[in-house]
């Protein structure tokens, strides 16, 4: 097929030159006019001497599609890439490696403008397409292809799952449709979990499918390997997502406890962490009262953390309950040793303290009654003189202080009794 613009109906146009000497840059078609000095893209696939009317017509097929996808011309390149697969039955022809990227971009243009049928015909087309000798970059985009395709085929999976039914004799058709369309899915999205990578939506997809379908033990199965398979790179969602299904369905709270002692390793700062310090805190173990109290440290060294109201209050009931041990002192002394130094600039100073006061008074009232267990003021910096300015002992427990700002604070405590007035007023 080498007259291939006459099949397709586009004519080849000659090559329009600008005059640079025209203002209005009229179109000019006589020979003498001068050529644009304008840089030209170099040529996608060059003519060679030996050219047969084969390759000739591969060549010009992908300058087309080229040529249009570069003007989003997209109807006119999807109609060139239409014949493109014909023409590669030849193995000898090089262009023919481009064509699953070609496809692979045409789908997502076309899944952006709601064509999710189409897309997925292209997709099906480029996952089944052979042509010579596959690289190791043809084969990564292969995996690639069959992904998408299957998550497209969720997609219309879903779309029929939440389209209303009128009659009896409709939803048993819909319903038929939906089974093949989580077949067709099942295929491709199973396959991914045999090669490492992220595959978060694709992962989710499947999930949600087979909770569907009740195939409990088989989602809890996939979720388990895509956290736990040690081929996989390290991927903080797997474990989020594991722990969100043993959520859902009810586990127990060792099970749980087990997914988020692996999250804590990998995101300390991570929200659930709440849930797990939870979980310890009302674990009859000895030791977990103790990890509890570690967790919620290394959340509360993140800033981001500083002013949440529900990891103090959490760390106010751990030490509650870790009180009630002997070498409770010993266990905090032991957390807060690495801490010492900057931990008290971060939580306990006056300009948190006053700020506290007024923006966030119920934090401030449980971050005082934790500032001399966490941060005790060494009894050498407490003078007499220091000891009669702050004789309301219910007052000096909640002046937040902090060993990196001693002498800062000494010096607010001797000398600015205004600031001290103030605070004491609104606490």
């Amino acid at each position: 097929m080498d007259d291939l613009e006459n099949e397709l109906w586009y004519p080849v146009q000659s090559p329009v030159l600008f005059d640079e000497h025209n203002d209005s840059s009229e179109y000019n078609v006589t020979k003498k006019q001068k050529k644009s000095k304008l840089p030209l893209a170099e040529a996608f696939v060059v003519e060679t001497a030996k050219e047969t009317g084969f390759h000739r017509t591969t060549r010009l097929c992908l300058e087309r599609i080229r040529e249009a996808m570069l003007h989003h011309r997209w109807q006119e390149a999807a109609e060139y890439m239409a014949c493109y697969p014909q023409q590669l039955e030849d193995t000898t022809a090089g262009p023919g490696k481009h064509y699953k990227e070609i496809c692979l971009e045409h789908s997502f243009h076309l899944l952006l403008h709601g064509q999710i049928e189409n897309a997925n015909r292209h997709l099906s087309i480029a996952e089944s397409w052979r042509h010579g000798q596959e690289t190791a970059h043809q084969y990564q985009r292969s995996k690639l292809i069959q992904a998408y395709s299957g998550l497209l085929d969720y997609i219309i999976w879903c779309n029929k799952k939440n389209a209303p039914t009128k009659t009896s004799s409709t939803n048993a058709g819909s319903n038929q449709d939906m089974h093949y369309d989580f077949r067709q899915a099942s295929v491709n999205l199973k396959e991914i979990l045999k090669y490492p990578g992220v595959w978060d939506p694709f992962i989710l997809s499947y999930v949600e499918m087979l909770e569907f379908y009740d195939a409990h033990d088989e989602a809890k199965k996939v979720l388990e390997e895509y956290a736990y398979d040690s081929t996989f790179p390290s991927n903080p969602n797997a474990h989020v997502y594991l722990y969100q299904y043993l959520q859902r369905h009810n586990a127990q709270a060792r099970k749980l406890m087990k997914v988020l002692k692996v999250l804590h390793h990998l995101v300390p700062s991570h929200e659930l962490m709440l849930d797990y310090s939870s979980f310890l805190l009302l674990s009859e173990k000895p030791g977990d009262i103790k990890k509890a109290l570690g967790v919620l440290l290394d959340i509360l060294d993140y800033a981001c953390w500083r002013t949440s109201m529900d990891a103090w209050k959490c760390l106010k009931d751990v030490i509650d309950k870790l009180q009630l041990q002997d070498d409770w002192k010993e266990v905090v002394a032991e957390q807060m040793t690495a801490r010492k130094e900057w931990w008290p600039a971060m939580h306990f100073t006056m300009f948190h303290a006053s700020e506290d006061a007024v923006q966030r008074p119920q934090l401030m009232e449980v971050k005082a009654s934790l500032t001399k267990i966490l941060c005790p003021v060494p009894p050498h910096l407490l003078d007499i003189e220091v000891q009669k300015k702050t004789q309301d002992s219910s007052l000096y427990s909640r002046v937040l202080l902090g060993s990196t700002q001693q002498q800062f604070v000494l010096r607010v405590l001797l000398g600015s009794t205004q600031w001290m007035c103030t605070l004491k007023s609104r606490l």
